[in-house]
Parts: C-alpha cells; structure tokens; sequence
C-alpha cells in the first residue's frame, strides 16, 4: 500500500513538470513567469465581465420610463382640444390634498436640490405656489429632475400633479397650506436670453433699498418703462392696475344706478375742444384735424339730443410739452355730463356721492389689493369725508393768505399753491379730498357759464386728491348767443365751432359736468409719486413706445 501511494505521488509531480517547447522541463524564472501571465489573462478576464455588468447596469439606467411625461412642447395653433380642466392656483387650498390636477402658470424660481429633487414656485397673475419634482424608480427619472433643474424663470408651463399639504405653511406663495407634488412638466413656452432686471429686486419695498446692508440692485422707473409687459408681471403692479380696473367699474355701476347712460365719442375732431394751444393736428386727408382734448363738445351735444345723463371712459390728448410728476399727453377721461332741473350744484351732490362710492368700494372690495401696493409704496390712508368739503374759491385765496401765500382775487392756482392749499385743508378740516367751486371765470373754458351774482367768477370747480387737481368741471353755456359772445373773448372763430353752437340753437336744457383724470385718481389715492407708475404704456413729450 505504502508503496503504491508513493508511485502516485512521483506520477502527481511528473505530471505537473512543463515542458518547453523542445520537451525539456522550464526554469523556476520561466515557470514564474507563465504564472504572472496566467493571473493577467485572469485578471483581465475578470475585468471584462466587470466592465460588460456595469455597460448592461448603465444601459438599464439610461432606459428614460419618464418620456412621455416631460419636455417641450410644440408651439399651440390649436391643432386640437383635448379638454382638460385647468386649476387657477387661488382656487387651490389643503381640503382638495389628494385631487390630480393640471395647471398653467410661470416658472417664477427654481431650486435644485442635489439631483434627485426640485422645488418651484409657480405664479398666475399674482397668486403663487410650491410645486416639488421627486425622482423614483419608477414614474420620474433622473432624466426628468434634470429637465425640470434647467428650466429657465418667467417660462410657462404645463403642469400634472397632485394637491398635497406641505409639512409647514409655505410663507413665500400666496397659497400657503398646499403644494403640487408634479408627476407631468411640459414647457409650453420657453423665456429665452438675459431678463431685463430680477422681478424680486423690482417688488421689494422701497425700504430695503435704504438699508446700509442692502445686497439688492433698485429698479429706476425709466427700466421699468423701457421693459414694461416685463415690469406688469411684479404682484405690485397687478394690484396697481386692479384697483385702476376697480375705479372704472365703481364710477359706471355708480352712474348707472343714477341714470346715466354709457357713450363713445369720437377722438378725431375738426376743431380743439378745449381752444388753446395744447392740441394734436393731424392731416386728415386734404383738410386738418385734431385730436380731442376731451369729448367735452360731443357730451353736452348728446344732452341736447335729450339723452340727458351720460358718461364716457375714454381717451384724451393734450399736447403740453410738459414733464411733470402728474402730466401725460394721452390719459384715461372719465366724463360725465348731465341736464340739471335748478341749480348746478345738483352736479355737484352727483359727484359728491360718486366719490364717496368709489373711496368705499376701494376700501371694501379691494382691500387686498390695497394692502400689495402698501407693503412696496407705504401711503398714508386716505381720508375723506362723508360729506365731501366745498371751499369757494374767494375763500381759498384768503386761507392761502393767512398763511403767507401772496395772489390775487382772480389768479389762477399754480402746482405750488394747489399743494399749499392741499396741506392747509388737512390740517383745518382733516380730509385729503375738497371740492373748490367758484373759479375765475378768465382761467375757465369758453362754453363756462358767468356767474350771474359775483363779477369775474364762474359757475366752475375743480377737486383735489393730497392737494393736487384730479377734476375740473363747470355749468355750461346752453344759450347760442351767449355762446358766440364767450368764444370770440376767447379769440374762439365761432365758425370754427359752428355744429357745437348750432346744437343749442333748437332749446337746450341746463346742464354741466366735468372730466376725471383716471391716472390721477389712483396716483393721488396710492401717493405713488409719479403718474407713469399706474398708466399702462405712458405717453409723455419723450415716450412713444413701447
């Protein structure tokens, strides 16, 4: 047995001797060096199928089972209709958490976090909330979170998700107690190139700008009407031209709870309604015509057709060469115009009650708004009075008197004096908005009525808004001839203005109004400094577009 076992043994070392090519056995240094050659071609092998796992482990994850649910669209033509419901985000509170909803809105920030997750906030009109991409293995990629992480700011998107209530109040959206958890993102139109100015610079208070730390660049009104549809997207300027929106629908439910009737006159007239030199000529085919510095000729025409209460929102040009805080060549009039049965303050008592009704429906209906222009432009609340404050003019010249103002009985108010009075009243009678009756009648118009009792006044008034004027007004003339003698003092060619005068040739009521700057109205009531600020595209002696 021993014996057999050893035999083995030199069999098992016979056989593991290798030879070289000539048949004799290899060296201890070739034998060496046949092993390292066989541990590279292992090693190597080894290394291969490494190499070939982690290609079919990223070929795997290159498989993108989100494509369907992100990207960018095609431009809309209306191609089709596919008849989703989509959300406004005011619309949206934590009771509907778990709804699936869609949504249209801005991309107004993003915030990255690392490459599995991004945050938005997304904005309609002013109303924004959070919205949070989240990747997982099986709904939304990587591929999907990176799209979303590269989506530029102000793009439009068009959003799939679900309602969720956040773990704590989202305090920088207006929707505070819910966030779209998104499972679709498509961008539907992308904001291309540099933005003209950061929208969050552009909304901060006026304050943070004063500050000896401020880190924040101010944005001068002059780049904001350069890049105005930019400058509308602040939540400021949204609650600034709603409450513009706001006056004119309070001024026409107003008007007509009272009577009156809504007209539209023309614009392009063949003579200056106002006389003077602050009118646009234009070349109207072979004769010349003018653009209306008010609708003040058509309106009291009108009242003589018999439609006897009416009122217009309209445009109105005036060409001073003038730049002013509180001066545009086109603005928004207000006017109205009505027959009166005894005396023209019965005008007066309509405007009293319109003013009023505008000042509290402002107050009532559109506090919010209020409340967004206040947290930028801090304005001092304005007062009025429930009974709105009439001053002759003669007394309004003695109070400026007393108090070191020097003008004479039939001077007119300059901007100065107009303020000076403005400060004056408030701190008599405690009221920012006054009616001033009874003006001169050299400073008025030439279809104002004299007052039959005061030599050298008129049956006029103008009213103020922080010591600045926002209304003029006035009885006018309904008699022809009275009409004609007016004119030609005014240096007026009453055949210029034939058509109007021949208006009061066939009985003509007694009748007045007057003209509402729109712009002025909330200008004053926000005391925002200066007028451009709430006209859409302002229009001064330098400003044509955009």
């Amino acid at each position: 047995m021993a014996e057999n076992a050893a035999i083995a043994e030199v069999t098992k070392k016979v056989e593991e001797v290798v030879l070289d090519e000539h048949g004799q056995p290899l060296s201890k240094n070739a034998l060496k060096k046949l092993e390292k050659e066989k541990l590279k071609k292992e090693r190597a092998e080894k290394d291969a199928l490494a190499r070939a796992a982690q290609a079919a482990a990223k070929a795997s994850a290159t498989v993108d089972y989100s494509k369907e649910f992100y990207g960018k669209q095609a431009i809309n033509q209306s191609a089709d209709r596919p008849g989703r419901k989509h959300e406004r985000l005011t619309d949206i509170n934590a009771s509907r958490a778990g709804e699936k909803v869609w949504i249209r809105a801005r991309v107004q920030t993003s915030r990255p976090t690392g490459n599995k997750m991004c945050f938005f906030q997304f904005r309609q009109s002013s109303a924004t909330i959070q919205g949070l991409v989240v990747f997982n293995d099986t709904t939304i990629s990587k591929q999907m979170v990176k799209f979303a992480q590269n989506i530029t700011s102000e793009s439009i998107v068009l959003v799939e998700g679900t309602i969720a209530k956040p773990l704590e109040p989202v305090k920088s959206c207006t929707v505070q107690d819910a966030e779209i958890t998104i499972s679709q993102l498509f961008v539907t139109s992308e904001a291309q190139g540099r933005l003209p100015f950061n929208l969050e610079d552009a909304s901060r208070p006026e304050a943070d700008f004063e500050r000896e730390d401020a880190q924040f660049s101010k944005v001068n009104l002059h780049t904001r009407l350069e890049n105005r549809v930019f400058d509308f997207r602040t939540i400021t300027n949204q609650a600034i031209f709603r409450v513009q929106a706001g006056v004119c629908k309070l001024f026409r439910d107003f008007l007509d709870s009272k009577g009156f009737m809504e007209i539209h006159t023309p614009k392009i007239i063949g003579a200056a309604s106002e006389g003077g030199a602050n009118v646009f000529k234009v070349k109207y085919f072979d004769t010349d015509a003018y653009l209306a510095q008010s609708p003040q000729f058509y309106k009291q025409m009108v009242v003589c057709g018999d439609f006897e209460r009416v009122y217009e929102v309209g445009s109105v040009f005036r060409a001073e060469n003038s730049f002013t805080h509180r001066h545009m060549t086109e603005f928004m009039g207000l006017d109205l115009e009505m027959a009166f049965e005894e005396h023209y303050h019965e005008i007066l008592d309509v405007f009293d009650e319109l003013f009023v009704y505008i000042f509290k429906g402002l107050e009532e209906q559109y506090a919010a708004d209020l409340e967004i222009v206040h947290r930028q432009y801090p304005f001092e609340k304005f007062q009025y009075l429930p009974k709105t404050l009439r001053l002759e003019y003669k007394d309004a010249v003695a109070l400026l008197r007393e108090n070191g103002v020097e003008m004479g009985d039939f001077d007119d108010l300059s901007t100065e004096t107009e303020r000076k009075l403005g400060q004056l009243v408030k701190e008599k009678y405690h009221t920012d908005f006054f009616m001033l009756d009874k003006f001169p009648l050299a400073v008025r118009p030439f279809y104002t009525m004299p007052d039959p009792k005061n030599p050298g006044y008129s049956n006029s008034y103008d009213f103020f808004m922080r010591g600045e004027e926002i209304l003029s007004g006035a009885q006018r003339i309904h008699d022809a001839e009275l009409l004609i003698e007016r004119a030609k003092e005014h240096e007026v060619d009453p055949e210029s203005v034939k058509h109007y005068v021949d208006a009061f040739r066939m009985g003509a009521p007694p009748h007045g109004g007057g003209g509402i700057g729109l712009e002025r109205v909330i200008f004053f009531y926000l005391n925002l400094g200066n007028i451009r600020r709430v006209s859409l595209f302002p229009r001064d002696p330098k400003r044509l577009f955009p």
